[in-house]
């Protein structure tokens, strides 16, 4: 037997040796984790964060139950358009969340007559808009407001279900610093009704195992 040779029966019930610099399984697992736990929350902070519709203020462009992706950075480098479907703080209670479109852009003239919006004197096309006399239809003098002139840095929201929508005709202007981000896609709606649970476990349970209270057609519709 050659010296420093180490043979079969030596190495029996001995453990190899990590070779230098090499991490163990557990450590290596340990890192990918923390990294993915990072670059999620920078994701959710700074790129993309998911959002629940809770309400029908939005219909029927957005259901309750749509779970919906909001773009946070694209304000970074596109400028704001009339029609852009937002997420911002609630200017009453900035621990909520609203979702609203924009109707009007700073420095304009807006005014609202009957079901009519005015911006600049020139009536507005707005094919998804919807009325049906809900809490927030102004009897009398139904929906007549301004006009009034969009100071800097504010926008004028209001929901698409428009009888239905605590919005800028309720609480006036959106500061531009309270956006969150623009709304592009929804990937995930369910009849969040017909769950009979209010623990999320046992709501996903019941979701996994009735998949026909998903709406499978709206899975990857564009926000607009």
């Amino acid at each position: 037997m050659r010296r420093g040779t180490v043979t079969e029966e030596e190495t029996k019930g001995r453990k190899a040796a990590p070779a230098p610099g090499q991490k163990s399984v557990l450590r290596e697992y340990a890192e990918a984790l923390i990294i993915a736990v990072l670059l999620a929350l920078v994701i959710r902070s700074f790129v993309v964060q998911a959002f629940k519709i809770p309400s029908g203020s939005m219909l029927p462009t957005l259901q309750i139950g749509d779970h919906i992706l909001v773009n946070k950075f694209i304000y970074s480098f596109a400028s704001l358009k009339r029609g852009d479907i937002i997420v911002f703080k609630f200017p009453q209670d900035e621990t909520r969340d609203f979702i609203k479109r924009v109707i009007g852009l700073p420095g304009e003239t807006l005014e609202i007559r009957g079901r009519q919006v005015l911006i600049n004197g020139v009536p507005l096309s707005e094919p998804y808009a919807v009325y049906a006399d809900g809490p927030f239809a102004r009897a009398g003098d139904r929906d007549r407001l301004g006009p009034l002139v969009i100071p800097p840095g504010k926008l004028f929201m209001m929901g698409d279900n428009r009888d239905h929508s605590m919005d800028s005709r309720v609480w006036g202007f959106l500061d531009i610093q309270k956006i969150k981000g623009k709304a592009f896609i929804v990937y995930f709606s369910i009849r969040s009704e017909d769950i009979p649970y209010a623990s999320i476990p046992q709501g996903v349970v019941y979701v996994v195992t009735h998949p026909s209270i998903i709406r499978w057609t709206r899975l990857g519709t564009l926000v607009q």
